[in-house]
């Protein structure tokens, strides 16, 4: 059976939106989650706060595992000060059933990271798990670094982050967010992207030698 990546997350200080913000913010996102999948239905949210989507792809749920962080801060109240975050867990291994949903699928892939996002800890943003304990162990080192980084971005980061993530140019960036293109190559060191790039496509590698899109 193939290898496949399926996500399990949830939205860090969702009850402390507004009702109003909280529906907008779950249409939104269920939109958005269901635009990278073929199947919509392997894109649910569940619980009010948290989401399950499954990958064909690795390097596509790393990837897309970085937007939902920034598409959550970028989501912040910062009026009320609920500042928004998420917990991704990433399980990758074999699917044995894929059911009506992705919430009635079974297999290696739903194991793995359902239990990792069990045991996910304050200050974890971003967690991946195989089922090769030394490729685990070297994988924890890295996101380490990276959930330090994670920890530290701001509104304004995120959003240039998200946007480099669509394979948009500085310039096509700085044009939608009407910044100059300076602006955005200086966000952009800030959140450390220059480290953090290379890092996650090493992770793409040890997980499942899937190709960075």
């Amino acid at each position: 059976m193939k290898t496949r990546a399926v996500i399990t997350g949830d939205i860090i200080n969702f009850t402390q939106l507004v009702p109003r913000k909280r529906q907008a913010l779950i249409e939104d996102t269920e939109q958005l989650l269901r635009s990278w999948i073929k199947r919509k239905a392997d894109a649910q949210i569940f619980r009010g706060d948290s989401y399950q989507v499954l990958f064909e792809d690795i390097s596509e749920a790393l990837k897309r595992s970085l937007q939902l962080v920034c598409w959550f801060k970028k989501h912040s109240d910062e009026a009320n000060k609920v500042n928004l975050n998420t917990r991704v867990s990433i399980g990758i291994g074999e699917v044995a059933y894929e059911g009506k949903t992705v919430l009635n699928s079974d297999g290696e892939a739903f194991h793995l990271s359902g239990r990792k996002f069990d045991k996910m800890k304050a200050g974890e943003f971003l967690s991946v798990n195989t089922n090769n304990p030394d490729k685990n162990a070297t994988i924890e080192i890295i996101l380490n670094f990276i959930n330090k980084y994670i920890n530290e971005w701001t509104l304004a980061q995120a959003e240039v982050i998200f946007l480099i993530l669509e394979d948009k140019t500085q310039q096509e960036i700085a044009e939608e967010l009407s910044l100059s293109q300076p602006s955005v190559n200086s966000r952009l060191k800030l959140a450390g992207w220059k480290e953090l790039e290379p890092a996650i496509k090493h992770i793409a590698h040890l997980a499942g030698n899937n190709q960075w899109k």
